[in-house]
């Protein structure tokens, strides 16, 4: 008896080790709480959509079509745990995410030890897609153009040449301000400090750096999330000063609105790789499902991860088409998504030799002083090719 169990135990062992044949898993990694959540539940929602959207396909297909939502809390270690259940789970044949791109570096380097693909909505640093790793891409744009857009705005546009510059000490806050820095020295601005900051709640030391700067700072950029910018922003005007301030898309969330406080927030620059549902004439529809479904407006990281699950969805068809209708292997996903051509919700979405979009979007944007975040002014969009694509 003893050893009937044993080999029950065993066949259970292995079945869980093959994967199950007629079911795929797509995995979403993001930060579903603490003070980033608003952001991360944009990613997971995004994602989703798109899976529910397509579970008839794969089930005509044979296939049984699921979403794994992991919370990777905007931590580093927290993502490469998250990966590692993730890279174990047979049935996981692609990855949306992350947001944090600090924590999509090393989680890509465990997802890379088994070929899975990882398509991301949202991480811009460079380095996410200079490793060249062939199972990494990403839809969005990259900080070492980010940056720089957002200082010829401030430059060119705003006519500021003085900057105070801020820092969240991340890869990605820190890695942007660096860009905005170079380029706006380059452009013949100074920045009058370079900052970083841990901080969350007690901002009055920076504050008062500001206040002492000379010359005289006409702007502030804080390389940051919209968590801690949001009561920067509030402590910030709450004592009486009025310098205008730019940040990158870290502070594409109505929380920002929310933390700062309606009239603290109203004018706000900020730029974005992530339009809003009013950039892109294709998404209104969707939005309209998102909101239905969920309860919540659609925002810019909400659509670039519906683009990004689709860009998986797609690799999977292929790929189980190639392989005369069985389940593929996570190398042959990976080798598809990047094969893909298609017009998602965000425009056309092709990756280069790196894993970037070919070309990708980026946006200036201000914050209403309606406090509506749908109702924030899109002042530019600029399409650009990535830095050293072939």
């Amino acid at each position: 008896m003893r050893k009937i169990g044993l080999l029950v135990a065993g066949a259970a062992a292995l079945g869980m080790a093959l994967g199950q044949a007629n079911v795929i898993k797509i995995a979403t990694q993001s930060p579903l709480s603490g003070p980033q959540a608003a952001l991360g539940e944009q990613i997971k929602l995004g994602a989703e959509l798109a899976v529910e959207e397509a579970k008839p396909r794969f089930k005509a297909l044979g296939f049984d079509l699921v979403l794994v939502p992991y919370d990777d809390q905007a931590n580093p270690d927290v993502g490469v745990a998250n990966a590692n259940r993730i890279i174990n789970d047979p049935d996981i044949l692609g990855v949306v995410g992350h947001l944090n791109s600090g924590v999509a570096i090393p989680s890509s380097e465990v997802y890379a030890r088994v070929n899975l693909v990882m398509v991301s909505p949202a991480n811009t640093n460079p380095r996410v897609t200079d490793r060249r790793l062939p199972n990494v891409n990403r839809i969005c744009g990259r900080d070492d153009v980010q940056g720089p857009v957002g200082a010829e705005y401030a430059f060119n546009n705003l006519k500021v040449k003085n900057v105070f510059i801020i820092h969240d000490k991340t890869a990605y806050g820190q890695g942007l301000a660096e860009e905005f820095k170079k380029r706006l020295e380059a452009l013949g601005g100074k920045a009058v400090a370079f900052v970083g900051t841990e901080e969350q709640s007690n901002f009055t030391p920076i504050i008062n750096q500001i206040r002492g700067a000379r010359p005289v700072p006409e702007l502030i950029y804080f390389g940051g999330i919209y968590s801690q910018v949001g009561p920067f922003l509030k402590q910030l005007r709450e004592r009486g000063v009025k310098t205008r301030l730019m940040g990158g898309d870290g502070l594409d969330s109505s929380e920002l609105v929310r933390l700062a406080g309606k009239e603290n927030a109203a004018g706000t620059f900020y730029t974005t790789v992530a339009g809003p549902v009013s950039a892109f004439p294709k998404a209104k529809a969707v939005a309209q499902r998102f909101k239905q479904k969920y309860g919540k407006d659609m925002e810019g990281f909400g659509i670039y991860a519906y683009d990004a699950a689709n860009v998986i969805l797609t690799a999977l068809e292929n790929a189980i088409k190639a392989a005369g209708g069985k389940k593929p292997t996570r190398e042959q996903v990976s080798q598809e998504v990047r094969k893909v051509k298609m017009e998602g919700l965000t425009g056309t979405i092709e990756f280069d030799d790196k894993g970037d979009n070919k070309k990708a979007k980026y946006f200036v944007m201000q914050v209403a002083a309606s406090g509506n975040w749908a109702d924030n002014k899109l002042i530019r969009v600029i399409e650009m090719a990535a830095p050293g694509a072939k």
